[in-house]
């Protein structure tokens, strides 16, 4: 039985809003006698690659033309779309094609502006292959619960471990930011930590699991908060100047990473920065701070970069040919096999109603990856305790790279993520 937060007690009524689809479909009987509703036609889909398919429609919600994450999100939307090309080339799943271009919105980042555009396709498909940014997805969390909708977040927050109707895939912020202080204080003698991050569940959550792992070891702690902005970050920086400490976990976009390491760095601070994830864009070696950047950057990563050797990483570069290496595209691939596997479920299950999706997401105590991730990855079945997954890997800036980083650490646990107890958020 599933630990994630969503009560048994609850299950009755999430089912019979599901058979009511939110509104919207019935239940019936589809291809091969497999129980469909919302978001799944007899039709096939627009683009199909067998026309005798019905069709399992999926949503995406992206910050796609004017938000932080942009540069991200484009390339993750794209490596989408190329995931499930490639899985309806190989025949699909349950006599269905998959499609993932006929519902993408745009969320410009902004969470009332994700909920009002999530109403528009709500009633139109079976699930969110993409959900991107914490707060965004927070925002329409209390509805995908109720319908049930399972969505995919393009996020790494610690809130998804708990979180029965969200395929999360990776180390989450927290454990991430414990591994680099870890790495830090054993690689790299640090004394001191700093977190520098945006408010809300992507920052805060960062600079809860490096204040844990900091107090863990002894090591003295300061948090600042910036807000989004290239003219935002004066505060940042004073306080990075002004404090110097050894290490700074920093968590924004790309754009304000650039602004406070080179700032920072024309001040005078020689300390180091580990960036969590989404701070990291290969566009910064070409900046004004890229001096700054490779001087004193590190960037951990949930998975490794575009050019790596696995099965999954081969596929991703054959499926998108020609495009300029990033790994927005390696994030959209890497976190779209968990929904893939909860379609393949519940088709096997003979339920691809919203409820049955949900039902096989219970189900899953591994996830074929394809060696993107390790082995032990994408247990949904679990309690949050059991199912977090505590591995990332930590990379250097390099201009010779694909993506503009090469490989420091391969995938490790600190001693603070491998004890500590999952038992709620970390930033809670």
């Amino acid at each position: 039985m599933s630990g994630k937060r969503i009560a048994v007690i609850f299950a009755g009524a999430l089912l019979l809003a599901s058979c009511r689809g939110g509104g919207d479909a019935a239940p019936q009987e589809g291809a091969g006698g497999i129980k469909v509703d919302a978001g799944v036609t007899k039709e096939a889909c627009p683009n199909a690659v067998d026309k005798s398919k019905g069709c399992i429609y999926l949503g995406t919600i992206s910050d796609l033309t004017e938000g932080p994450f942009k540069t991200l999100a484009v390339p993750i939307t794209d490596a989408q779309k190329a995931f499930w090309k490639r899985v309806n080339d190989k025949g699909g799943i349950g006599g269905y094609e998959v499609d993932v271009t006929k519902y993408v919105k745009d969320n410009k980042y902004n969470p009332q502006i994700h909920n009002q555009v999530y109403q528009e396709i709500k009633g139109s498909v079976l699930a969110l292959t993409q959900t991107l940014g914490s707060p965004t997805t927070v925002a329409i969390l209390p509805d995908l619960e109720k319908t049930p909708m399972v969505s995919v977040p393009a996020s790494w927050t610690s809130l998804w471990g708990h979180e029965e109707v969200v395929l999360e895939s990776g180390a989450n912020y927290c454990v991430e930011s414990m591994n680099s202080v870890d790495y830090a204080a054993e690689k790299m003698g640090v004394k001191s930590v700093m977190a520098v991050h945006n408010a809300g569940d992507y920052g805060d959550d960062a600079a809860a699991g490096a204040k844990i792992a900091a107090e863990k070891r002894g090591l003295t702690f300061e948090n600042v908060t910036t807000t989004a902005g290239q003219d935002n970050q004066g505060g940042a920086i004073d306080a990075v100047v002004s404090k110097k400490p050894d290490l700074v976990i920093l968590t924004t976009g790309p754009t304000d990473a650039a602004v406070i390491i080179g700032q920072t760095a024309a001040r005078g601070f020689k300390g180091k920065f580990i960036g969590t994830s989404p701070t990291w864009n290969p566009g910064l070696l070409k900046s004004p701070a890229a001096p700054a950047i490779k001087a004193l950057y590190m960037q951990s990563a949930p998975w490794k970069s575009w050019s790596t050797e696995s099965v999954g990483h081969t596929a991703l570069r054959a499926a998108l040919p020609g495009v300029t290496p990033n790994d927005g595209y390696t994030a959209g691939w890497v976190w779209a096999y968990p929904l893939k596997a909860a379609l393949e479920k519940a088709a096997a299950n003979k339920d691809l109603t919203r409820a049955g999706v949900l039902a096989a997401v219970r189900q899953l105590s591994s996830v074929d990856y394809e060696g993107m991730l390790p082995s032990g990855a994408g247990n949904f079945s679990a309690s949050p305790q059991d199912g977090v997954f505590r591995q990332n890997t930590l990379y250097k800036p390099d201009d010779a790279a694909p993506t503009g980083v090469t490989l420091v650490e391969d995938f490790f646990t600190g001693s603070t993520a491998k004890d500590f107890k999952f038992d709620k958020p970390c930033y809670q």
